[in-house]
């Protein structure tokens, strides 16, 4: 990933982080608790692709499983995060531009659900039965309810600045090989008074002028001789 990439979206992920933690999951909600660190990683896998999204992902559900209160296995979001990063990027359009909000909408429920659902089938491979004991099916149901409510007001912003940072100008304005360019042109047309563009026509001017020149000073020698 390019670095403005990884910068990007390590803030994002973090700022998503702090506020699910220290605000989302303080309502206490019936049901699941609206995940704005999913909704971050699909803005950014609609943008990055699948490699992007799996990447973005792997680190936000890593992150996830690190930060307090996190009572489980360290790399199962991850996993989860991972594998829906992937499989939201595999949709992203080949410009990065949705033509409509349909898409990104299907998108956001089939990922609240399938991450719902992975979450609790990793769990009972190691061993984690809570998803049973509070209901799958209410849980499936209030996450992807929460998470499509939540959606308008964060995946098209997030999308909005990942394209942005991908098409930033002043990148390419501040590029080493466009400054050596300029340099260069401007060094040359400095010191010899003649365009890039029109290398070929200075150089004839120049051959002209010596020739003019050589023809004058053949006269006058020959004017001095007789």
């Amino acid at each position: 990933m390019r670095v403005n990439r990884i910068l990007l979206s390590s803030a994002l992920v973090v700022v998503a982080l702090v506020v699910q933690v220290s605000v989302l999951a303080r309502l206490h909600l019936p049901g699941a608790v609206p995940d704005l660190l999913l909704l971050t990683v699909l803005g950014l896998a609609l943008v990055y692709g699948h490699v992007g999204g799996a990447l973005v992902g792997f680190g936000a559900g890593l992150l996830a499983d690190l930060a307090p209160p996190a009572d489980h296995a360290a790399g199962r979001y991850a996993l989860v995060l991972c594998v829906i990063g992937y499989l939201a990027g595999l949709v992203r359009p080949d410009n990065g531009r949705l033509k409509s909000a349909t898409g990104p909408m299907l998108v956001v429920v089939a990922a609240a659900i399938g991450s719902t659902l992975l979450y609790a089938g990793v769990g009972a491979l190691v061993g984690d039965t809570a998803a049973r004991h509070v209901g799958l099916v209410s849980l499936m149901f209030s996450a992807a309810l929460y998470d499509l409510l939540l959606a308008p007001f964060v995946v098209p912003g997030i999308m909005a600045l990942a394209r942005r940072a991908d098409n930033d100008p002043l990148a390419e304005a501040n590029s080493p090989s466009k400054k050596a360019t300029d340099i260069t042109s401007g060094w040359i047309s400095a010191g010899t008074g003649l365009k890039l563009g029109g290398q070929r026509g200075g150089l004839g001017s120049l051959k002209t002028k010596a020739r003019t020149r050589t023809a004058r000073v053949g006269r006058i020698k020959g004017v001095k001789r007789l």
